[in-house]
């Protein structure tokens, strides 16, 4: 088990072991826990009641957090002609095709996302062992196949998250940063949990949000009690 930090084990005081807290206390809590001499970043980490295993109990989507995410995203966009003017004209921060793909073949990863239009995924896909395990291959059922460009360019630059529930069944996203205040962090955390309710496979029987968890990047984890969520998205 790692050793933990003095401030570490202070701030876990603010907890009490098992608590699960309303969820608008809880965000309070995380907030008050971020000492770091960074901006530190509040997570959100949620089980659900489904089995990765079987595709139709996959959960996978994105939102656009109201409040974005209180970092600057650096968006690659693969297209030609006017589509890669409309990209750049949005805001893209790189633009190409076959260029591009070779220059990450070669090692470039200066990016945090990527969208493709349609006609370029035969080619893009060929990137599939590069930018596949790390998160950033694009995807329709997350809107970066697209040929809207534009509005997926806006969307990442505004706070767009993507999500996929992995294999123990829990959901990991970002809800931007301490310095938000719990009111926006909340919000922020809301709407990301309304998206995962709409998703809800329809062959996950019994209770499908299980639990949830919040943190910052060096605080300790605080518990949420369930049937408070369960309330407030009612």
């Amino acid at each position: 088990m790692p050793k933990r930090s003095k401030r570490y084990l202070e701030e876990k005081k603010k907890t009490e072991p098992g608590m699960r807290y309303p969820l608008k206390e809880a965000v309070e809590i995380v907030i008050s826990t971020s000492k770091a001499k960074f901006d530190e970043t509040v997570d959100a980490a949620i089980r659900l009641g489904v089995n990765p295993k079987h595709a139709d109990q996959m959960v996978r989507g994105s939102v656009v957090l109201p409040h974005g995410l209180g970092k600057t995203v650096r968006v690659l966009v693969f297209a030609k002609g006017e589509k890669e003017k409309e990209a750049i004209d949005a805001g893209a921060d790189f633009t190409g095709s076959d260029d591009i793909i070779e220059k990450i073949k070669g090692g470039w990863l200066d990016f945090d996302r990527v969208i493709a239009t349609p006609d370029m995924m035969g080619s893009v896909g060929k990137l599939g062992k590069i930018l596949g395990p790390r998160g950033l291959m694009p995807n329709p059922k997350v809107g970066t196949v697209t040929f809207n460009v534009a509005g997926a360019v806006k969307d990442m630059k505004s706070g767009k998250v993507e999500f996929r529930v992995e294999k123990a069944g829990i959901v990991h996203s970002p809800l931007g940063k301490a310095s938000f205040g719990s009111q926006k962090i909340l919000e922020n955390l809301v709407a990301l949990l309304e998206t995962i309710v709409k998703l809800k496979p329809a062959s996950s029987k019994g209770t499908y949000l299980r639990s949830l968890g919040l943190s910052t990047t060096m605080g300790p984890g605080v518990k949420v009690d369930p049937l408070d969520v369960r309330n407030v998205l009612q």
